[in-house]
């Protein structure tokens, strides 16, 4: 599975194989981006790889911005949140801008979708510092994909393609729920669950396919070899009570960018309800720039301050209103003083949001969300 993985990728990415990979990663080993991408990659083309002491979090991006002024990688992966966070330091720092571009051939993101604004800031960037656009690439897979399924290796005209199956591949296409379901087959694909084997049977269809949950969308129909677009993971959508299928994925790119940059992420709740809800999990910074607000104000002060809660129910109000049926239209929010935690499995060492795992562990904020009488932390639109 693992060898066959590393020449798929190397057939997408020749240059590694022209040039010894240079490589400053912080993804554990524990993980398959972390291990048998990132690292098999570097064991497998003779390259170096540097071991990133920093993260995508508060405490961790000035260590990564620290190394990455004295390493100089040739391909640099990384999650979309890390992109974001490091992003306004290359923007602000020439020298780490400068050794930063000089020998990259790819910047390589996964585990999430990456938003057009951070894309498009990293492009002037590179710009900036090269002259040219530092190509931009992303691809699909899981842990029991050894994880690159679909890849993207060539400039995509926007953020978030996902590319075409890597050589040795099988894609199939199945509708579910208005959705295009992706179901793989190829020499990476693991045999099954060890010792479970009815876990094992539910994870393959009768072709032999993997049902890897995820569901995709031509990035053009009339042009399918432009690649695919992720289009969310079937286990996130869910059903109002009407009967009304919720699209997670779609939804969620909506109400960031609409409420960009205000929000880092957000949860969405409504299962068997009348109307969605969100928990949003703020950008504490962005929002203590927001006019109005005191500028050494507490977190917690800054939350709750009026003004930035006006500023998000005004947000709300013309979101909701602009949303032509009840699956894209989100009635009610709360802002989240704490931000989701890996301990408890609400993120994911890739920096990608668990929603199953955020909505069991904050649900005495949903009853209070969906309460008759919501409390003043609740903001509502309008109907």
């Amino acid at each position: 599975m693992l060898c066959a993985n590393q020449k798929m990728l190397a057939s997408g990415f020749r240059f590694v194989e022209d040039e010894p990979p240079v490589v400053l990663d912080w993804l554990p080993w524990s993980n398959t981006f972390g291990a048998n991408h990132n690292f098999n990659l570097v064991l497998t083309n003779g390259g170096s790889l540097y071991i990133d002491d920093g993260n995508p979090t508060p405490p961790g991006v000035p260590k990564t911005v620290r190394n990455l002024r004295e390493i100089a990688p040739t391909i640099y992966f990384n999650v979309p949140k890390g992109y974001e966070a490091l992003a306004p330091h290359l923007r602000a720092d020439d020298a780490l801008r400068k050794n930063f571009f000089s020998r990259l051939k790819v910047l390589f993101y996964a585990g999430a979708g990456l938003n057009q604004t951070t894309w498009n800031d990293l492009n002037e960037l590179s710009v900036a510092a090269t002259g040219e656009r530092i190509v931009l690439v992303s691809s699909l897979g899981s842990t029991e994909t050894s994880p690159l399924a679909l890849a993207c290796t060539w400039d995509a005209e926007r953020a978030g393609n996902i590319g075409l199956p890597a050589p040795g591949v099988e894609l199939k296409l199945v509708p579910n729920e208005g959705k295009l379901e992706a179901r793989l087959r190829g020499p990476h694909i693991f045999p099954g669950y060890w010792r479970a084997e009815e876990l094992t049977r539910a994870a393959f269809d009768e072709e032999g396919f993997y049902k890897i949950g995820d569901a995709v969308k031509f990035a053009d129909p009339d042009v399918p070899e432009k690649g695919f677009l992720f289009d969310g993971r079937l286990a996130e959508d869910f059903k109002l009570s009407t009967g009304t299928w919720v699209s997670v994925g779609p939804l969620r790119a909506r109400f960031l960018k609409h409420f960009a940059p205000l929000a880092r992420d957000v949860v969405f709740a409504g299962p068997d309800r009348d109307d969605i809800a969100a928990l949003v999990f703020p950008d504490v910074e962005a929002c203590r720039k927001h006019p109005g607000l005191p500028a050494n104000a507490s977190a917690a002060d800054v939350l709750s301050h009026a003004t930035l809660r006006a500023r998000c129910a005004e947000l709300l109000q013309r979101l909701a209103a602009a949303s032509q049926g009840s699956s894209m239209r989100v009635m009610r929010l709360m802002l989240m003083p704490e931000p989701p935690s890996m301990d408890k499995g609400e993120m994911t060492d890739k920096g990608s949001i668990n929603q199953r795992a955020v909505l069991a562990h904050r649900a005495a904020l949903l009853e209070e969300l969906y309460a008759a009488e919501p409390s003043r932390r609740v903001i509502r639109a309008e109907t």
